[in-house]
């Protein structure tokens, strides 16, 4: 499920929940995952909340550093069917 949007809004390149699962399950802080991404803790937050959304390139720091692939962590409507 992706994070509703405000009209005219740019839609994120993340699912904030799908980020956020995959950390939790990897048992890594936010600070610790992005240390591990190489991004800046606040980014992160940003990022997981749906509040920033995250370029290809961090999408795929976030992916290596969880063990997953940068699809995993795309938000759904970016994904080709």
């Amino acid at each position: 499920m992706s994070t509703p949007r405000a009209p005219g809004e740019r839609a994120l390149n993340q699912d904030p929940n799908a980020l956020r699962g995959r950390r939790i399950a990897a048992g890594l802080s936010k600070v610790a995952l992005a240390e591990k991404a190489q991004i800046s803790t606040t980014h992160m937050t940003q990022v997981e909340l749906g509040q920033k959304s995250a370029s290809p390139a961090v999408l795929v720091r976030l992916a290596k550093a969880l063990g997953c692939d940068p699809e995993d962590l795309m938000a759904r409507e970016l994904i080709a069917k």
